[in-house]
Parts: C-alpha cells; structure tokens; sequence
C-alpha cells in the first residue's frame, strides 16, 4: 500500500532528479525536463529503494547471465538525458527505441505526446515482458512493446523520424537508415577501436549519416545478428589488451617481455584533459593504437601504471608499446600534463610518436565536438584506409579532425 509519505518522498526525489540533471547541463529543454519530472523511474526499477531509482548515475542492472555478465540494465537517467536532448524529439513523431526497458520509452511517450507514436523493441523476451507490464502500470498502454532482432529494424512500424538505441552497436544495419524519415535522425551508442560514444546521427543526401553531437557513454553489448566480440589479448595476468581492428597484428610474447623491462617516462609539454575526447583523438589518428585495461592487482604490482584501470589508448608495435600517463603540473589550464609510458626495445621511439599526438590533441582539438563522425553504407564507395577509418559490417565510419 502507498502512502502518502511515499508519494512525498517519490516527488520530492523525482524534483531533485531534474534539478540535478539541469545542474549538470544533461538536461537543456523544457519538454525532456517535463518528460523526467513526469515519469514514475521508480516503477521501473522494482527491488531498488528510491534513492538508488532516482540517483542521476545510477543503471540499475535488470538480468545476468550465468556468467554473471550484465544482458540488460536501466540506463542511469544522465546518459538517457543528454541523448534525449541530443536527439530533440518533437511532439507527432513516430519514435523508435531499439533495446527496451520501459522507462525510457515512456520519456519519449512524454516527448511525442497524443499525436505521436513510440515502438520499443527487443530480443528477449523477459525483457519484452518487464517493460510491456511496468508501461502499463505507469499509464504508457499506448506505447507499442515489441519483441524481435532490431538488426531488420521495425518496418511494420515504419518510417521512423527518429532511431533511439539503448544497446552498444558495433555497425549500424541497413534497415535502420532505410527505416528513417527523410529528416530523420538516430541516436546510437557506437563502439570504434574498442570504446562507445553515443552518437546523433543525420541523413546526408547521399544517403550515408553525419554526425551533429557525440559523447562517451557505456551500454550492454548488442545481442542477435547484430552482436560482434571484440578481440582480447592477454599479455599477461590482469593486462588485457582489447580492440576491434582485424589489421591490428599484436606479438602477445614479445609483448608480455616488454611488459618486464623497465618504463621510460616522456612529458609533452601538453595539457592534460578531457580524456575522452582525448582518448578518441588518438584512437582515430594512428593506426596501431587499441585500448589497454589491466586489473587492480596488476597495476599494485606495479606492472602497468593506473591510468590503465578504465582503460588507456596504447600504441603498439611489433615488440614495444606506450600508453598515456598524466602528472600534476601548475602550468597547465586543467592542472595537469600528458605524457607517455613506454615498454619494449623501441620505447623511445614509440614514446615519441605518442607525445606528437598529445601535443597535436593539445594545440589543435582541446574542446568538445571536435572530431566529425560519418557513416558510409556498403554501396557507397569506401574511402581510401587510414587511421580514422574503420570498417565495419555493413558499411564505414569515417572520423576526421576537421
């Protein structure tokens, strides 16, 4: 039975919520603002006390696998906040989310209002189920639940003016762009070179998307024919590298012997800051960069330094490899300076290569939105290869440093 203190508690949370989201710039609008002050979070999220519901950061994981691996979760309500803004839902659109958990279907029911439509779609079906039955406790009956593979997208539905998608996608399939109004847009979490950015996608004429705003996010990996396993090296206990690139060649041995020589240390001379954005540049302007993760026990052991905890770009070649490292440093706007640590007999060299991107990212890209995504289906002709373009299933992604 609900009382009227947890009707208090619930409003007041929910309040505290928009604020702090308006605080954090995640909210921008006053119809997203309208939309999360409306919806019930809590109903989506049964098990979790209200705090934890109505925490800006928190993603409460809804199913597991035997493994323990997260399958489905509820995006924390910042991430679904700035790709809602990102995608600028106007009321009378027809809306589709590809990866269901309900209440994000019900902010976009808030978004479209009476004249629009919202379709939400997934794989499984107790995921299918959960959002179906917690839409119809909120009020949302009128959203349409959908069970099925979004890899053909949702023709019976379509056409769209606007894609949503709630699940890390290493490509984008055709139906999605074929599926899309002519002014349409898609919004979706992409992996590139081993890391996701959410995406806001526009039509180009010649058929292909332009991006118009990107930011870092984490989702759950797309199931179905559209999933797609990274590669994963593990060069020694608790260092594991990981990328998606199939021309990328890594000697694990002559690595895991690089890894016990001693660390060269280089400083660039070059601020350090906005990692992500950082971390993309580098990503998309060598080829012979993937992502290197090591565990907390291997980075005690002094192994690998700590940067590589969440994951660091690293330079790799042949039997050496340099990742980046960062140091206080009053001179420096953010307080701090990049540089590089280097493992392996051309460490030097290596290390060298790696500082001229820090101090390229520095001097010519230190801001938000600097890169320019596009997405080339199959059918257009591929460009020339380089750094920053990455082949995918289905089509190209182009990311260029204008």
């Amino acid at each position: 039975m609900t009382t009227d203190n947890d009707v208090h508690d619930v409003a007041a949370l929910r309040d505290a919520m928009v604020h702090e989201l308006r605080e954090q710039g995640a909210i921008q609008s006053e119809p997203v603002a309208a939309a999360f002050a409306a919806v019930p979070r809590h109903l989506f999220t049964p098990g979790e006390s209200l705090e934890v519901a109505y925490g800006v950061d928190n993603a409460p994981i809804v199913k597991r696998d035997d493994n323990g691996l997260t399958l489905s979760s509820v995006s924390a309500p910042h991430l679904q906040a700035v790709m809602l803004e990102a995608a600028e839902i106007k009321p009378g659109m027809r809306v589709c989310e590809v990866g269901s958990g309900g209440y994000n279907a019900a902010l976009m029911a808030e978004l479209v209002g009476d004249s629009g439509r919202v379709t939400t779609v997934d794989i499984d079906p107790d995921i299918v189920e959960r959002a179906g039955a917690f839409l119809h406790e909120a009020g949302y009956d009128h959203v349409q639940v959908m069970l099925a593979d979004a890899e053909r997208g949702v023709p019976e539905a379509a056409p769209f003016d606007r894609i949503i998608v709630t699940a890390g996608s290493w490509d984008i399939p055709p139906a999605w762009i074929e599926q899309l109004g002519g002014d349409g847009r898609i919004v979706v979490p992409l992996r590139m070179k081993g890391t996701t950015r959410w995406i806001a996608f526009d039509r180009e004429s010649a058929g292909g998307l332009v991006s118009r705003d990107y930011g870092l996010c984490v989702f759950v990996p797309f199931q179905g024919a559209g999933s797609h396993t990274e590669r994963t090296v593990a060069i020694e206990d608790g260092v594991v590298l990981r990328w998606d690139d199939e021309d990328l060649k890594v000697d694990r041995d002559a690595l895991r012997r690089a890894l016990h020589l001693p660390r060269l240390e280089r400083w660039s001379g070059a601020v350090f800051d906005m990692p992500d954005e950082q971390a993309l540049f580098l990503l998309t302007n060598e080829a012979d960069m993937a992502l290197l993760h090591a565990d907390q026990e291997a980075i005690d052991h002094d192994l690998v330094a700590r940067p590589a905890l969440r994951g660091v770009p690293v330079l790799i070649n042949g039997d050496s490899f340099a990742y980046r490292a960062a140091r206080p440093n009053e001179d420096m706007s953010s307080g701090y300076e990049s540089g590089v640590y280097a493992h392996g007999p051309s460490a030097g060299t290596l290390a060298a290569r790696y500082a001229e991107l820090l101090r390229q990212w520095a001097d010519k890209y230190h801001r938000r939105g600097a890169a320019s995504i596009r997405y080339l289906p199959k059918a257009a002709t591929p460009p020339a290869p380089s750094a920053g373009v990455l082949p995918k299933r289905h089509g190209t992604v182009v990311v260029t440093w204008p």
